[in-house]
């Protein structure tokens, strides 16, 4: 079996991939969320051109004006969602990680005090 170090190393590593997937679709929602809002403003920017199809499809303009600000509200609301998650998993990375140093710290200790007492030892023995 592993030892305790090990498997909190690797858990670290685990909680640090998470926190990056969730940065990455945090950011992809962002991104996401600006595209909706650029094709809103385009289409919205169609109504006043002089060759606009807005005086025979009006609703067709707001509907597409409407879809695009949904989408860029759910897309807002999502990047939200992430952003949450992305605290969680670093408040578990740091909390997993600190545990990670003191099993460090402990098996350390441990390994010296071990020298220590070997060393110890063979001075009483070689006395003899």
């Amino acid at each position: 079996m592993t030892s305790r170090t090990e498997r909190l190393k690797k858990l670290v590593e685990v909680q640090e991939q998470l926190k990056a997937f969730h940065e990455m679709r945090r950011a992809t929602a962002l991104a996401e969320a600006a595209a909706a809002g650029r094709e809103a403003t385009e289409i919205a920017a169609r109504f006043d051109a002089p060759d606009s199809l807005t005086d025979l499809f009006p609703d067709l303009y707001a509907r597409g004006v409407e879809r695009a600000l949904r989408r860029q509200d759910r897309k807002l609301a999502s990047a939200r969602i992430e952003a949450g998650h992305v605290a969680t998993q670093t408040a578990r990375t740091n909390m997993v990680e600190r545990s990670w140093r003191a099993a460090t710290r402990a098996d350390e200790r441990q390994a010296e005090d071990r020298a220590t007492l070997e060393a110890v030892e063979r001075g009483l023995i070689s006395r003899k």
